[in-house]
């Protein structure tokens, strides 16, 4: 079976973007699985491999349509877009600019069938605002570049072999309480449930969290599993779909026994990635018609440079958007 092909854009290349992408490609977990092609600026590349001491060893693309003819390996797809302020470790806007000019291309390769899915380095949001560019993280922007609907696009993090996906991310708990309805702990599950399958897994199953402890407890703790959450679940099991549920998210996630589990709250899950994978939680856009992941962390502009960062969360993005676990990862 041949490699899948995965674009990693450089992210800001102030940052340690263009150091980690290198160093991820070096590890064996990805070498020997996997295509990539890197996007960003040539210039900013080669000037972290000398910093970091690291080899540069790709080939370079000079369009996205030339990743037809790559067969195997490192590549880079030149997109040039830095100018003569740019510096290592500094934020700036032709670090903005270059970041998004990156991303764009590597969402057009993806769409056009180049890649089989994007992954994203990390990204200064203040250097994207010096450019002039609007931008409210990679979901939503990654919805608008698509075409799809904003709310129907969602958030799954990753690590290990733990997936999570949230009905509600960004909002108070009053209005995250009233934002769980049937129909988006549906969809929420659908939008997750397409996802897996897309990643090679015929007939995932999925655990349901509740929203109160222990899954309110026949109701003695509230009634949104009686009246919101079972009757989701209830639905979607009766059109073929491997669901349990709803668990308090406490005794849920610890299980061994699902391919990926749906949340109804930001902390639910983000909790639970950062005490078991700190700065190495892969963040997967959902719902949209690319397969994307981003890092779980920032640039490291302090460190940028240096040769000291750690790659790990890059790879574990990769792995999770290609599926290039062991066989049997259900345990």
């Amino acid at each position: 079976m041949a490699n899948k092909t995965i674009a990693v854009t450089l992210g800001d290349p102030s940052g340690i973007g263009p150091e980690i992408a290198l160093k991820a490609y070096d590890d064996s977990r990805i070498r020997n699985c996997l295509n990539l092609i890197l996007f960003g600026d040539r210039r900013a590349l080669d000037a972290h491999a000398r910093r970091c001491g690291l080899r540069a060893d790709y080939s370079l693309l000079r369009s996205t349509a030339d990743i037809a003819g790559f067969e195997h390996g490192l590549a880079l797809v030149d997109v040039p877009s830095l100018d003569a302020s740019f510096q290592i470790g500094e934020i700036s806007a032709t670090s903005g600019r270059a970041t998004i000019a990156a991303l764009d291309a590597a969402i057009d390769a993806a769409m056009a069938g180049y890649v089989d899915a994007v992954v994203g380095s990390p990204i200064h949001e203040i250097a994207i605002r010096q450019a002039g560019i609007a931008f409210d993280g990679h979901p939503s922007y990654l919805a608008r570049r698509t075409g799809t609907p904003v709310d129907e696009v969602g958030l799954m993090l990753c690590w290990g072999r733990t997936r999570v996906s949230h009905v509600t991310l960004h909002l108070s708990v009053r209005d995250a309480l009233a934002a769980i309805t049937q129909d988006r702990v549906q969809k929420v599950i659908q939008v997750t449930a397409q996802v897996l399958q897309r990643l090679g897994i015929a007939r995932p199953r999925i655990g349901v969290s509740g929203v109160n402890p222990h899954a309110g407890e026949s109701g003695l703790f509230g009634r949104e599993e009686i009246e919101i959450i079972a009757p989701a679940i209830t639905k979607l099991r009766d059109e073929g779909m491997d669901l349990i549920g709803p668990f308090g998210a406490d005794t849920l996630l610890p299980r061994k026994d699902c391919d990926a589990f749906v949340v109804m709250l930001h902390d639910q899950g983000h909790v639970a990635g950062r005490v078991a994978a700190p700065n190495m939680v892969a963040a997967m856009s959902i719902g949209t018609p690319i397969v994307f992941s981003s890092v779980g962390h920032g640039t490291a502009m302090d460190i940028a440079g240096m040769g000291k960062a750690n790659p790990e969360a890059l790879i574990q993005a990769l792995l999770h958007v290609s599926n290039n676990f062991p066989t049997g990862e259900r345990e």
